[in-house]
């Protein structure tokens, strides 16, 4: 298994996903993935679960520094005060002194960057948080971003699949050295049904969703965090890190791209997509 650090935060570039996990689940299947090799669990405060993924780290046989723990604030509590509020929260549910990666989920349309960003330095100043950074946000919002925020910006957690072009956002993170964290991953399960995928997953003896998750590890600065409730598929989207494809199924995947590729856009929180 080759996990890759990525970034100045060096995020394990291959995580667990924690969204719309089950009720009572998410534990168990954190403590599963710690035990089959993961290191990096993602979840956020509207996920409902950060207390059930700090027990399952507990639960697990893996020291806590070794474990890579990324959480997510709405904007609702972007105001200073509210967002170091929040911040406390996470750690309290989390049951952890520090989180690794704290994020802000989606860009705030009343509340400036200017008001949020220092407190998210005021936190890893405190070794609260170790690295910050964002998530759906746009070109110009990663500019603003990085002219406020003293820390490095350390990820963009975005939708990106096969269907989906971001090539123009990535392009630019690539240029600024911003990793991206690549959040459904599977198209919210429809790459297993496309044919293309499911032809170069037979070439490889694998399957259609660890085509796709090695198509974005193969992107420089790229790390991918599919969702599984799953244990018997663990080890099936790790194994994806040892998938090398060639420049012509790369070129195939990427040319499945298509206009109305964007599935989670919801209303009063997307901003105006590159």
């Amino acid at each position: 298994m080759t996990i890759k650090p990525i970034g100045p935060a060096a995020i394990p570039n291959l995580g667990l996903g924690t969204f719309k996990m089950p009720e009572g689940e998410t534990r168990d299947i954190v403590a599963a993935a710690l035990a089959e090799g993961y290191r990096h669990i993602d979840t956020a405060q509207a996920y409902g679960n950060e207390e059930e993924v700090g027990a399952g780290i507990r639960a697990a046989d893996v020291p806590r520094d070794q474990v890579f723990v990324t959480t997510k604030i709405l904007p609702e509590h972007f105001a200073a005060g509210d967002f170091r509020a929040a911040a406390e929260r996470s750690l309290a549910a989390l049951d952890t002194d520090y989180i690794d990666l704290l994020l802000l989920h989606w860009p705030s349309r009343t509340i400036p960057l200017s008001e949020t960003l220092p407190v998210l330095d005021a936190l890893i100043a405190e070794g609260k948080v170790r690295f910050g950074g964002v998530s759906n946000f746009t070109i110009a919002q990663l500019k603003e971003s990085e002219s406020t925020l003293e820390a490095p910006l350390a990820a963009n957690q975005i939708e990106l699949h096969p269907f989906l072009d971001q090539s123009k956002l990535l392009a630019h993170m690539g240029a600024r050295n911003i990793p991206f964290e690549a959040y459904s991953p599977l198209a919210q399960g429809a790459v297993m049904d496309n044919e293309t995928l499911k032809e170069i997953a037979h070439a490889h003896g694998t399957t259609p969703a660890a085509i796709s998750v090695a198509w974005l590890l193969a992107k420089p600065l790229g790390v991918a965090i599919p969702k599984t409730a799953k244990t018997s598929r663990l080890a099936g989207n790790l194994a994806a890190a040892e998938i090398s494809l060639t420049d012509d199924e790369i070129a195939r995947i990427d040319a499945l791209a298509r206009p109305d590729g964007r599935i989670v856009s919801p209303d009063g929180l997307a901003p105006d997509w590159d």
